[in-house]
């Protein structure tokens, strides 16, 4: 029964797991012309249940399916201009229904933290210090004895005031100024925010000359029309200088870029190489960022401050007053796909967002996904080829090295160790490159075979030493390292197979003159560790690296002409029909870290499977050769990017109910939807991991001719689902696309 109210309604998405909206009465301190006049996208905060929450209005009506008696008033009206303007609102509730997620939980992803509790979206204006009467009238020489606080004295003296960014650049601690400002010497005030364009040339530096191929590829970008480019350029071949150039015509024409990186990590250092070229403000958004600058730099980009936009995944979410170009750099990277709550691509939804907006969207990779490589192939985007290093610089020699039969030295060949020796020597960089953190990824009694498990997981325990303990990095479960096995008793346990810390005290025991760098997830958990750890690399010493997929990425290093590669094997028999793909991506770009510059690099790739067909194809002719071999092999076996693929997961503290669950979806999906050659069922099945974090986790993939097809089927299972019985005693979720099937 429909009930009329009165007055108008708020129909309101909220962060909650649901897939429907909410009917308001409107706040009561709150006009019926204010009510009118409120635009969707207006964030509201209301009751629900015994908490409150924050909403955003998706519109104003006059019925609601729930009874009036029923309908709770909102609290407030946080801010009468829309957080979200009408381009982005659409593009979350196409998106929310694309990947089968609750509207209100999309729309939460494309907020700041701030303004998901209820802070205005409005420009604050930025905090300076400047000095006070007293201040100005201190003579010269007056601080002398204490000279950090004279140094902020005479540059406050030069100029009418200074940011904390300018504080960091003088190398002036914020105590200092705190201490002056305590002497009533200094005093902090709020400038308004300033959102005039500077003045003077675009450019702070002048852009490089491109090569001929380079200058084919740009001379094809049309940015006055949406149309997706795939820049599909060899590492080194300059695709940076590329995005630049395609970004001074942007902006040219009074428009805003925004650039989507794969980590955290390389946000710095294209933040830095971008500030160095334009003369127009440059921001940052990523996880790294505290909740406030991550406001402000989202307001800096609403507002048309901010030209360049520059960001991790949900920057994709980021409004643009302006919007000119999108550029995705690494498009191949799996950290573009979200894998938890609102799981979206930012890859492929950076392509509607463009299409929407009717601008240009370029993506680069030396090592294209085959979902791209595909949808080049088909004419859908226009393939833009870079095949030649940028310079003088030459693609590096690439070597394999048998270890089949061969005594290692704590995973290194005796070939390896003699390179990177003979590297250092020569007073060049060297990069190691081992997939696994830790110390060794197991922990083994030599006497009864032992192995170091997980209580929580179907996965073994990592042996760190720095502190010393296992770990298992699936649940984070860590316990201390035994004296004894809980199995025989015996003390002879040792640690199995090679990690990073590992391989950095072996290779620091090697080569005692040279400092070892490790870069991985540990040893860059902190704020500016990663900038940290590069500058010796980037000082051009002779160092050794060693490190994780995050050397893989972006990175360029000037010196480093050797990479030798652990473990060249990982993902050729994986169980994922993704891991050759994901092996080839991997190695071709840790392996284009060497011979950048103009100094020749060269590869060692270990491996037991030297004569493995992919590995042969890989090396000798390359990665597209290899794509085109996986390709092939996809479209005989109906997968991706041939077929559309969805997975219904559940997971429960008791296998019985995943199982139960997922059998009682298929019977629903099966009624929607029979099986047939353009639908298909499978499972339920274990996930590769069956027990993780004390559940068991289970799965049930549908595989569609047409995404079309799926989209409907999908949908009302869905909404079915929301309603089962079941469904409360297990966590499930609908994975639309999946890029792990894990």
């Amino acid at each position: 029964m429909t009930a009329t109210s009165p007055t108008a309604l708020l129909e309101i998405a909220l962060p909650v797991p649901l897939r429907r909206h909410f009917d308001y009465l409107p706040p009561v301190d709150i006009s019926p012309e204010q009510i009118t006049n409120l635009l969707p996208g207006v964030l509201i905060r209301v009751p629900f249940g015994r908490q409150e929450l924050v909403g955003v209005l998706l519109r104003v009506k006059t019925a609601s399916e729930q009874p009036s008696h029923k309908l709770r008033a909102a609290l407030a009206v946080i801010d009468t201009e829309p957080a979200l303007d009408q381009e982005l609102l659409d593009l979350c509730l196409w998106a929310a229904d694309y990947y089968q997620c609750a509207a209100g939980e999309a729309l939460q992803t494309a907020l700041p933290v701030l303004l998901r509790q209820g802070e205005p979206a409005q420009l604050r204006g930025e905090a300076v210090f400047t000095l006070t009467t007293e201040g100005k009238g201190l003579p010269v020489g007056g601080l002398k004895r204490a000279p950090k606080q004279a140094a902020l004295l005479a540059a406050l003296q030069t100029q009418p005031h200074l940011t904390r960014a300018q504080l960091e650049q003088l190398d002036i601690p914020r105590n200092i100024a705190t201490t002056l400002i305590d002497k009533g010497l200094v005093h902090i005030i709020t400038l308004a925010p300033d959102c005039t364009p500077p003045t003077g040339p675009l450019l702070r530096e002048t852009s490089l000359t491109l090569s001929e191929e380079q200058q084919v590829a740009f001379d094809q970008i049309d940015y006055n029309r949406f149309k997706t480019y795939l820049l599909d350029g060899a590492t080194g071949s300059g695709k940076t200088e590329i995005y630049l150039q395609a970004i001074e015509e942007t902006l040219k024409k009074g428009k805003q870029a925004l650039v989507l990186v794969p980590e955290i990590g390389l946000t710095p250092q294209t933040l830095q190489r971008f500030q160095r070229r334009f003369n127009l403000p440059v921001v940052a958004l990523h996880s790294g960022l505290n909740d406030r600058e991550r406001l402000d730099a989202w307001l800096q980009a609403r507002a048309g401050i901010a030209r360049i936009i520059i960001g991790t995944r949900s920057a994709l979410f980021t409004p643009l007053k302006a919007p000119g170009i999108i550029i995705i750099d690494e498009e191949h990277d799996g950290s573009f796909k979200q894998q938890d709550g609102f799981r979206y691509s930012a890859r492929d939804l950076a392509a509607m967002r463009a299409h929407r907006l009717n601008i240009p969207l370029i993506l680069g990779s030396a090592t294209p996904s085959l979902e791209t490589l595909h949808n080049a192939h088909q004419g859908r985007y226009q393939h833009l080829r870079l095949q030649a290093r940028a310079g003088k610089a030459k693609p590096p020699e690439i070597q394999l090295l048998d270890i089949r039969g061969e005594i290692l030295h704590e995973g290194f060949a005796q070939a390896s160790i003699e390179a990177i020796g003979d590297n250092l020597r020569k007073g060049n960089q060297a990069l190691v490159f081992l997939n696994r953190r830790g110390y060794a990824p197991a922990l083994e009694c030599h006497d009864c075979g032992w192995l170091a498990n997980c209580n929580h997981c179907d996965a073994r325990m990592t042996v760190h030493q720095t502190p010393r303990h296992l770990h298992c990095h699936h649940c984070d479960h860590q316990r201390a390292l035994p004296k004894r096995c809980p199995s025989c008793n015996s003390s002879n346990i040792r640690p199995l197979g090679q990690g990073t810390e590992r391989s950095e005290l072996v290779l620091q025991e090697l080569f005692p003159d040279y400092k070892v760098i490790r870069v991985d997830r540990d040893s860059t958990r902190n704020k500016n560790s990663m900038q940290k750890l590069l500058a010796d690399v980037h000082s051009g010493e002779p160092c050794i690296l060693v490190g994780t997929q995050m050397l893989a990425k972006g990175h360029h290093f000037e010196d480093v002409t050797l990479v030798v590669i652990i473990d060249a094997d990982a993902g050729l028999f994986s169980t994922d029909f993704r891991g050759p793909e994901r092996m080839g991506q991997l190695l071709l770009q840790v392996a284009g870290r060497a011979g950048r510059a103009e100094k020749p690099g060269r590869v060692l790739l270990q491996s037991n499977h030297t004569d493995h067909p992919l590995v042969q194809t890989l090396v000798y002719q390359g990665y597209h050769a290899l794509a085109e071999l996986i390709l092939q092999e996809r479209h005989i076996t109906q997968l991706p990017p041939f077929r559309h693929l969805a997975l219904l997961r559940a997971e429960s503290k008791h296998a019985q109910v995943a199982v139960a669950f997922l059998q009682q979806a298929r019977q629903l999906a099966e009624a929607i939807q029979p099986p047939s050659p353009l639908l298909s069922y499978l499972g339920p099945l274990p996930a590769m991991m069956e027990k993780r974090g004390d559940r068991y986790r289970y799965q049930l993939q549908i595989s569609a001719a047409q995404r079309k097809s799926l989209q409907l089927l999908l949908g009302q299972l869905a909404l079915q689902l929301e309603a089962h019985p079941l469904a409360s005693k297990v966590r499930w979720s609908l994975d639309v696309d999946p890029q792990e099937m894990a």
